[in-house]
This record gives structure tokens, sequence and C-alpha cells, in this order.
């Protein structure tokens, strides 16, 4: 339990305030609206709901559907304020609850639900508050929220599919290094040691795997901090301006995964695109949202390198095609959503199509990566095998001879 500063108003319209314990804000603004007062601020305290929160601490499939309930309780004709205090008391996460009574907390003082939202930006993306803020004003926010909702559940099916298409290689290739490392550094050490008393001259494949047996036992310590420098350099070096666009680069260039990172990258910028213009958001803010959304450095540039043509008058299509980076059937089904004033259903259906290529390239890759892996690791492990027993036959046709 924490101590917690508030102040409130009662019914009444007086002014109060005090101290009170208890688990969380969210736990304190219960016990007071209980009593019939509405808070205006929680200070102090230590609030345990948030203690061992990496990220944002709200999964995407929350937000979704907070995001759903809340477009069909606005169209439902609710209150704003009441329909965020429903949603608030129903949240199971407590991190995402307090975030709720928190934006709840600065609605009820006069605020608008995007700059409410836009306090808390690890939670509610920009691309979100844009399109909130642009439901406010043009009187739609049930349809911005229920598009928003589309938005997020079709990112996350895809993200979904791709994590568990990748499950399996990553699964597999943690069990290959963990049985390699038990085997070079538990079971190889008792085979060398009975070559030892065995004597004589040890086979080329044996003494290889002897020599990376010796290797890792005095110097796993050094080969584990050696990988975790690597790492360390890695995303030091992607975190620098140069480092950032080369990695980009490198990642769009690889086979098979460089076209899933492009088609996912496309996807998400025509979804993203198409989402903001079909709610009113200005083209440019578009652009400088999409282009932070895109999730690869190069197709950044080359969107913020449209911007700045498409400011000048310019129609989107010519630059984005000039970039080299999107494919000509992007560029030119864009330059017929321009031309016939249907832009966002155009850059909707090019999403769909590259959201369904990438999961037919991911199942593809999973189902061939699958045989693979399997022979790969029979094959390791089997010649780990083969090279320890190698001597023994050795010394078997000896003596038999």
């Amino acid at each position: 339990m924490a101590e917690f500063q508030w102040t409130g108003t009662n019914r009444q319209g007086r002014t109060l305030n005090g101290t009170m314990e208890a688990k969380s804000r969210a736990g304190v603004k219960e016990q007071l609206e209980a009593r019939g007062i509405v808070i205006t601020n929680i200070k102090g305290g230590f609030d345990m709901s948030t203690f061992g929160v990496i990220g944002s601490g709200v999964k995407a499939k929350e937000l979704s559907t907070f995001t759903r309930q809340f477009s069909v309780m606005i169209n439902a004709g609710l209150p704003l304020v009441g329909c965020l205090q429903i949603l608030g008391r129903q949240q199971e996460n407590k991190v995402f609850k307090n975030i709720i009574v928190e934006v709840t907390n600065d609605v009820e003082k006069g605020g608008t639900l995007a700059e409410s939202l836009g306090r808390h930006k690890k939670v509610f993306s920009e691309l979100y508050v844009n399109m909130v803020a642009a439901g406010e004003q043009g009187g739609i926010l049930d349809t911005i929220l229920a598009r928003l909702a589309d938005y997020l559940e079709d990112a996350a099916t895809l993200q979904s599919k791709i994590k568990s298409a990748m499950m399996y290689p990553v699964v597999v290739l943690v069990v290959v290094l963990v049985a390699t490392l038990a085997m070079l550094i538990f079971v190889i050490p008792i085979f060398e040691k009975m070559f030892e008393d065995l004597g004589g001259e040890l086979p080329a494949m044996t003494q290889v795997v002897v020599d990376a047996s010796d290797f890792v036992q005095h110097y796993v310590l050094l080969i584990l901090l050696g990988i975790g420098g690597i790492i360390f350099a890695y995303n030091a070096y992607y975190k620098t301006n140069s480092g950032e666009k080369v990695i980009d680069t490198v990642k769009l260039s690889l086979p098979v995964f460089g076209q899933i990172n492009r088609k996912m990258s496309i996807a998400r910028f025509t979804r993203t695109l198409g989402t903001l213009t079909s709610s009113g958001v200005a083209i440019l803010d578009g652009l400088n949202i999409t282009a932070k959304t895109a999730g690869n450095r190069v197709i950044s540039d080359a969107i913020m390198k449209a911007r700045v043509s498409i400011s000048g008058g310019e129609n989107i299509a010519g630059p984005l095609e000039e970039s080299g980076v999107f494919p000509t059937m992007v560029t030119q089904m864009i330059a017929v959503g321009e031309e016939t004033g249907g832009l966002d259903e155009m850059l909707v259906k090019v999403a769909d199509f590259y959201d369904e290529e990438v999961k037919v390239m991911v199942d593809g890759m999973a189902s061939t990566i699958e045989p693979i892996m399997i022979v790969f690791l029979g094959g390791f492990v089997g010649a780990l095998v083969v090279a320890m027993y190698l001597p023994i036959f050795d010394m078997i046709q000896t003596v038999g001879g």
C-alpha cells in the first residue's frame, strides 16, 4: 500500500483534498468516486501496477478491443466521459486502467480526447491521436474509432501470423545451440578422457570436435561476452543516422526476408495513409505520420521526399515512383486513385493485396524452413555422434584385423 494525495470536488462543487492509502491511483479514484467525489488530481505514492512493466505495458489486442468498445458506446449515444469511465472500470490491465483513468480526468477538466490521449504516447500513437482529433472535429468520432479498430485488428492479425510462422525455426535454433553447448561442455570431455586412455592418433573429424570442446570450455565466458558485445554494438550502430540507413538498406536486400520486409512496410504505409485520408486528415499530415510508422528508414525517407514534392504541387504517385522504393503496381494504383478521387479506397486495396502477399510468403517460408531445419538439426547432431564414435570403430577394426 502507498500513500496518495488527492484533490477533487463533491456533488455541491466544493473543492476537497486529503490523503489516502491504496495500491494504485486507480484504487484511490474508485474509492473516492464511491463517495461521490470527482477527482481532479492525484499525486504521490509508488504505483505497484506499473512495477516491472517494459515498453507501454499495453498489448495490441487490448488497445484494439478498447477502441472497438469505445466506438460502439459512442455510436450508442453514451457521453464521452461515461464511456471512458465504463471502459476504465472493466479494464483488467492495471497499467492500461490507470491510463484510461488519467485520460478521463483530463477530459473532465475540459481537454479534448485527442489531447488527453496524446499525453500517453507509448500507448496511443501519433496515428491514433490524429485520427481521433479528426473525428472530434468532424463529429464522426464513432466512425473514426471503428476504422481505427479495423486498422489495429488487421495489423495485429498480420503480426501474429508472422510471429507464429517464425516461432518454429527460432525454437529449433535455440534447441540446436543448447544441445551443441551441452555436448561440447559435458559429453565430449568424457569421450576425450576415454580417447586419452586408449592412446593413438584421433581421426581428423574427431580431433576438430575435441578441439572445439576444449575451446568452448576454456572460453565460454568470453564467447558469451563477445555475443553480448556484438548485440550491443549492433543496437548502438542502428541508433545512429548512418547506421539506421545502412542496416535498413541491407534488410530490404536480403533474399526472401527482404521481400517480406519491403511488402510489410508498403502494406503498413498504404493502409495507414488510406485510413488517415478517409478520416479527413490532410495528405501532407498523413504522409508525415506514415513516414514515422513505415518501419524502415529507406521507405520512410522516400515518403518524406515525396512529401516535399507534393507540397510543391505535384501528385503523390510521381514522387513515389521516382524514389525507386515502391513497385510500379503500387504507384500506378495510387495514380488511378488520385485521378478518380478514390485515393483512400485504392490505398486500402493495395494494403489488402500486400498483406495477403506477406501471408502467402510467410506460409511458404515456414513450410520450407521446417524440413530444412529438421535435416540441419539431424545432420549436425549426427555428425557430432559419428565424430565421437570414429575412434571406437577404428579400434574395433584394428583389433579385428
